[in-house]
């Protein structure tokens, strides 16, 4: 089996990493300042799409100064004791190196905790990862690096994260620095290849280095030269058209059936397609008779969306499909053309920014229903506003919302608008030191007798010994 070329080629330097000077300079910065000592800032955050770089600057921040590795990522169990277990203790103690040279952290050979993907944690999963990284964060004795590719879902859970550490945002390279790197590569591989086709494969990646050394490694598989004649597998595999593409055509070039063909092309549905749509329609569309008759095409577009919906007969998908991209193009009888910069739809934008709330407050609702005997509809429009009133109140509701309704932190802290490393919710789960798992199965079936809330034999339902007895 070939040698993976993004192992192979990973950068050993930080001046060898690609793209981000600015972002490597400020990483080695904070790195510099653990030479006198713990720093005011014990975390670094790097943030970044996927293969602009970030990890393997991580690395050759390490090898550069030296330092070990300790690295959990999202293949690892990534628990509170997990994190506790492996980065919290290694934070601590001081170790024998890879070579068996034992390492006093006084001396200056520190380890370097790495928690890749610090934004993907799930639910029971990942059950108490974000108290373990605030407490990390805070009391770590080495330095410690959290990758993450989206920082604002992983900032408004934790105020620690956006307060205590520095974060560094890692751009997308150039093609023409990827171009320059894929060229070395190349040449030390002994392939040959033209500057237009790296340059093409640099495109085509879209900024990111890693798919494009993956896609030069898999066009020069057998080969000691690659042309234009070898890029016809890399259109066919790799080059991905979008929702911008179909707007481009539709409204600057005014081209009806190449918007059409487009949309086939892209993988989204009509449904989202029009939220595009309506959403660049009337910047686009500057003449009212033009925004008239193109919004007539789109309303009869979602009519037929509308009759998807109601008959779920998906037939009728083509005919939305050619309303709201040929017929809102046909619409357009002026010349007057806008150039601004085509929009994301805001509605897509807004519930993209609330899922992680919306998922908090469906998964609290879920375990209380469990618990209540009872919907999660009737616990949202009935039980969480009196409950959070109770639980701000009482301390003893809140050591009982852990201890029995098995609340993670981010719930209980959603229920009370608190972070979750705020001292209410902490002193919640100090109170209860030894929270049992949740139970494995789902709600029952029907409900079954239990030694701790007995069923009397003369009545027909449970006498109310607490608020939680309905």
């Amino acid at each position: 089996m070939a040698e993976d070329w993004t192992e192979k080629y990973r950068p050993k330097k930080l001046s060898e990493v690609i793209g981000n000077p600015s972002a490597t300079k400020e990483l080695e910065d904070w790195a510099g300042s653990w030479a006198n000592g713990i720093p005011k800032k014990r975390a670094a955050v790097l943030i970044g799409s996927p293969g602009v770089g970030k990890t393997s600057s991580a690395s050759a921040l390490a090898n550069e100064m030296g330092w070990d590795i300790v690295e959990m990522n999202a293949s690892d169990q990534r628990t509170g004791a997990a994190i506790k277990e492996v980065a919290l203790r290694g934070s601590y103690s001081n170790s024998l190196g890879m070579d068996g040279e034992y390492k006093r952290s006084g001396e200056g050979r520190r380890k370097l905790i790495i928690l890749d993907e610090a934004d993907n944690l799930f639910g029971n999963a990942d059950r108490g990862a974000l108290p373990a990284i605030n407490e990390l964060i805070k009391t770590t004795k080495q330095p410690v690096i959290l990758i993450v590719n989206d920082f604002y879902a992983l900032s408004k859970k934790s105020s620690a994260v956006k307060t205590d550490t520095v974060q560094i945002t890692f751009r997308r390279p150039t093609a023409r620095s990827m171009t320059a790197a894929l060229r070395r590569i190349a040449s030390s591989e002994g392939v040959a290849a033209d500057d237009a086709v790296l340059a093409r494969i640099a495109e085509n990646a879209k900024g990111d280095m890693r798919a494009a050394v993956r896609d030069l490694g898999a066009l020069s598989e057998g080969r000691d030269s690659i042309d234009q004649s070898s890029l016809g597998s890399l259109h066919e595999r790799f080059v991905q058209k979008d929702m911008y593409a179909v707007l481009e055509k539709m409204f600057r070039k005014s081209d009806p059936f190449g918007s059409r063909s487009t949309l086939s092309d892209v993988d989204t549905d009509p449904e989202t397609a029009i939220l595009w749509i309506d959403e660049n329609l009337p910047h686009e569309y500057k003449d009212p008779g033009d925004l008239v008759r193109g919004y007539e095409k789109l309303s009869r577009a979602d009519v037929f969306l509308g009759r998807v919906y109601r008959r779920q007969y998906y037939g009728m998908w083509p005919y939305a499909t050619e309303m709201m991209t040929a017929g809102v193009a046909l619409s357009r009888m002026s010349n007057k053309i806008s150039y601004d910069r085509f929009r994301f739809p805001s509605y897509l934008a807004k519930m993209s920014r609330s899922r992680s709330v919306r998922e908090l407050k469906s998964s609290l609702c879920y375990k209380v229903a469990c618990h209540l005997h009872t919907s999660t509809k009737r616990v949202s429009m009935d039980v969480l506003g009196p409950l959070k009133v109770m639980a701000l109140n009482d301390p003893r509701i809140r050591s009982m919302l852990v201890r029995e309704v098995f609340l993670e932190p981010e719930e209980l802290g959603f229920l009370l608008d608190s972070k979750i490393d705020s001292k209410i919710v902490k002193d919640a789960f100090q109170a209860v030191p030894d929270v049992p798992a949740p139970p494995a199965q789902s709600l029952p079936d029907k409900l079954e007798t239990s030694p701790e809330r007995p069923v009397p034999e003369t009545a027909g339902k449970k006498p109310q010994s607490n608020l939680f007895d309905f």
